[in-house]
């Protein structure tokens, strides 16, 4: 890839732009996390937003260059050591920094500590990692996984295994006695005595799975609608891991439609999404999932337009969907993957990205799209057929139907339990309202057209905010995150610039009781978008 296709892609877990130098502080951040994960490319020189090549002055390459070397030296820890390289580019310099994938994590800054400042990339932002990421780093140093520890809270004589056995046995043939335990690495002997590791408790259907991993399940729903949160059907797998998967898909089965077409003398079924590749995301999302992550479980959601898939964990850093035809491999979980692999569940190893691609190929009007959100990884089959019959509309839904809107998800949440309180009232007139939406049109085009293709945060913060006022945290905690992430408050940021939503304190920006609320614009924003479901 060139430097000017590299300068065309948007900023992320591997690459970033700056226009200067950052401060030393920022600087070093952003090299630990590229470090701590799959490494990447820092550009200076190079305007973000809008993405521009400034150039530095090149009697100053060399003091730069000493600068990023001396900040590297003095600050990270263990030692760093990135590539800087000086580039050309329309008669301007910029300097590349390369990160590599450091071997010895975790890296942090020496005069801060572990705790304080080990960074990872999550999205395009650097984020401080809490004590389960960096125990997952340490792991990754000492080349072993979270599913090989031991739990000592019982032997396996006393773990409930029944289930699991009995399915092993039925998918290879053998039987799961304490010598196939044991090679499989899902037991070891501490003082003569057997006990599990995290793998095998995530195979059994004892109590311990439960209580020490509740989040080890699938919940599934089918949603009305392209972006409601009100169920048609729900659905909590809480069954050992082994059977997980194939629970979810047939759930998935049951909420998606077949069609038949004849070719020749024959009736050909065919299922409106690509079910085979669907499986594999599913498989993957189970096996490969970081269940060190407390509080999350794999989502599978089925909507109007589309299935997403979500599984707790960030990519692994040596894949790339970008690339599913290289028939790439790198399981984070080496116990729970190779029993997986031996009773059939998943493919030889590199195969399933190469199969989902393969299936791909077969659907032309199905857009595959991965992203990760948060610390989290997800995957979303969406139907191209469905969307360009929902294009932007000059007719929008009227105000009445708008409030009825607000009203119904006020109500649904409150069945939930959440408390609301609608702060803000639409107050314009209907000559008002048409010249803001030719506004928002021209102004707001390129957003618009972007939502309409797929909801991002931008909207889906929008969304929270048109029903109550929230503080930074609760956003964030509504949205599934564990805290409170550079990406958001980007968002958050850009929603405010394109006047969408304000503070609800705007003379005191940090007052402690501080929150968004949706204006008038933003309420209008979402009636072009809610217009393409009406």
């Amino acid at each position: 890839m060139t430097l000017k296709d590299i300068i065309k892609l948007p900023e992320g877990r591997r690459l970033e732009f700056k226009e200067v130098l950052p401060e030393n502080a920022e600087l070093a951040n952003t090299i630990i996390a590229f470090a701590n994960d799959a490494g990447g490319e820092l550009y200076i020189g190079i305007r973000n937003n809008p993405r521009e090549i400034v150039g530095l002055p090149e009697d100053e390459l060399i003091k730069i260059e000493e600068k990023i070397s001396n900040v590297v030296y003095d600050r990270c820890y263990p030692a760093i050591l990135p590539e800087i390289t000086f580039l050309s580019v329309e008669n301007k310099h910029i300097i590349r920094i390369t990160i590599y994938r450091g071997s010895t994590p975790p890296y942090y800054s020496k005069d801060k500590g572990k705790l304080k400042s080990t960074y990872i990339r999550v999205g395009s932002s650097n984020s401080l990692a809490d004590e389960e990421i960096i125990s997952e780093l340490e792991r990754r140093k000492r080349n072993i996984s979270f599913d090989s520890e031991l739990i000592m809270d019982k032997p396996v004589s006393e773990l409930n295994i029944e289930a699991f056995k009995q399915m092993y046995n039925d998918k290879t043939g053998e039987i799961l006695d304490i010598q196939t335990l044991q090679k499989l690495e899902l037991t070891k002997t501490v003082n003569g005595t057997k006990f599990p590791t995290i793998a095998l408790v995530l195979f059994s259907d004892d109590m311990l799975r439960t209580s020490i991993f509740p989040f080890a399940k699938v919940e599934c729903a089918r949603f009305k609608g392209m972006a409601s949160e009100e169920f048609i059907d729900q659905k909590s797998i809480v069954s050992n891991i082994a059977s997980q998967a194939e629970e979810a898909y047939n759930f998935v089965l049951r909420h998606i439609n077949k069609g038949a077409t004849v070719k020749g003398v024959y009736t050909v079924s065919r299922w409106e999404y690509p079910v085979k590749a669907i499986r594999e995301v599913i498989r993957n999302a189970i096996v490969h999932r970081n269940y060190a992550l407390t509080g999350k479980d794999v989502k599978v959601a089925v909507y109007d337009d589309m299935i997403e898939i979500t599984s707790p964990g960030l990519l692994p850093p040596s894949i790339d969907y970008s690339a599913m035809e290289s028939r790439q491999s790198d399981a984070r979980n080496k116990i729970i993957a190779p029993v997986f692999k031996r009773m059939g569940i998943i493919d030889q190893w590199g195969n399933g990205l190469k199969l989902i691609a393969d299936e791909l190929k077969k659907y032309p009007q199905i857009e595959f799209i991965w992203k990760e959100l948060g610390l989290s990884f997800q995957v979303q089959f969406i139907k191209l057929d469905y969307s360009s019959k929902h294009e932007l509309k000059v007719d929008y839904v009227s105000e009445q139907d708008l409030r009825q809107e607000l009203k119904l998800e006020q109500e649904f949440k409150q069945k939930s339990g959440q408390s609301l309180e609608l702060e803000q009232e639409m107050e314009l007139d209907a000559e008002q309202e048409l010249a803001l939406e030719q506004e928002l049109r021209q102004e707001l085009g390129r957003e618009l057209r972007q939502e309409l293709k797929k909801q991002t945060r931008y909207s889906e913060v929008l969304e929270k905010l048109s029903v109550v006022a929230l503080s930074r945290k609760n956003i964030s905690e509504s949205l599934g995150e564990k805290r409170i992430s550079g990406s958001l408050n980007k968002i958050l940021k850009k929603l405010i610039e394109d006047d969408l939503i304000e503070h609800t304190i705007p003379n005191i920006k940090n007052h402690p009781n501080q929150k968004f609320r949706i204006t008038n614009r933003g309420v209008v924003f979402l009636k072009l978008l809610n217009s393409v479901k009406s």
